[in-house]
């Protein structure tokens, strides 16, 4: 079928979603519709919306902004949250690789361990390998501007053209890290997991999760009412307090919201972050939770208690 749709000029959408039975004052809605797209805003108003097309009676631009406003600024503590997440465990790849020493090897993978195929079974073949090894080469072009990789060039480019380690843990973009994650020895993957008390399983499906979920943050995705793909289930035997009541699905926002916070509390014991994110909550407790995954009585669960 071709699409013979045409653009509309704000104050046609303006006008549409009024006739749809949105309650708004027309100028205001139009200078929403010029800073937010026609199909951002319908987003927030798809769970008002009724089979016909019409909005449920009482839908108000101001309820449905606020939803809006409520998600934005969702984004930005998850990223924040995800950040310091992704931070520490590129510090702690880095570092078990580096001191990582194979059976019978005379010295460690130092400095330039990463740059070993040895040390990265997981891929399946070499020009895997070196597809991560160039996007890793690419990542560190574009810094190539920071006082630190000037000063390494400038000191040892001679001799080494490409960054040690634990300069290049701080250029490389999550999904970069995620993939070193996946195919470095499992006595790296075994160390870095069991630093948080995870199993390699449960440490890659968090960070699978995560990455998901920050990708969707950093392109502006709606948050609070879509699915987020089911993150691994802990283990009953092991994870006793994920098992408790009240039960927080596995494949909803507020699941990952639950894993951002238990996992900033083993990098940083002292975060505020769980204030921060009850504070936001507070402030639009108009916001249904329910497609969120959150149930009322969220706040009681022993995890975030």
């Amino acid at each position: 079928m071709k699409y013979g749709k045409l653009p509309l000029t704000f104050e046609e959408q303006a006008d549409r979603l009024l006739g749809r039975g949105l309650v708004a004052n027309r100028d205001e809605l139009i200078t929403r519709l010029a800073a937010v797209n026609y199909y951002r805003l319908s987003g927030y108003l798809y769970p008002f919306r009724r089979p016909d097309d019409s909005y449920v009676p009482g839908t108000t631009l101001d309820l449905v902004w606020r939803r809006y406003v409520f998600d934005r600024r969702l984004r930005v503590l998850i990223l924040d949250a995800v950040e310091r997440i992704e931070v520490a465990v590129r510090t702690k790849l880095i570092y078990h690789l580096s001191h990582h020493r194979p059976t019978g090897a005379a010295e460690a993978a130092g400095a330039f361990g990463y740059l070993d195929h040895r040390f990265f079974p997981g891929f399946k073949t070499a020009s895997e390998f070196l597809k991560w090894r160039s996007k890793l080469a690419m990542e560190t072009d574009r810094a190539k501007s920071e006082k630190f990789v000037q000063h390494f060039r400038t000191k040892y480019g001679a001799e080494h053209p490409e960054l040690p380690g634990w300069m290049v843990a701080e250029l490389m973009s999550f999904g970069a890290m995620l993939t070193m994650a996946k195919n470095v020895v499992p006595e790296v993957q075994n160390a870095v997991a069991d630093d948080y008390g995870f199993s390699v399983d449960h440490f890659m499906s968090w960070l699978q999760a995560l990455m998901v979920l920050r990708n969707a943050c950093a392109h502006h995705d709606r948050i609070w009412n879509r699915g987020s793909g089911k993150a691994g289930k802990t283990q009953k035997n092991k994870f006793p307090l994920w098992h408790q009541k009240p039960v927080i699905p596995n494949d909803r926002t507020g699941y990952l919201l639950t894993i951002c916070h238990y996992w900033l509390g083993l990098i940083s014991p002292t975060t505020r972050w769980r204030d921060r994110l009850f504070a936001l909550f507070d402030e639009f407790p108009d916001v249904p939770l329910d497609p969120m995954g959150l149930p009322a009585d969220w706040r009681i669960h022993p995890l975030w208690k």
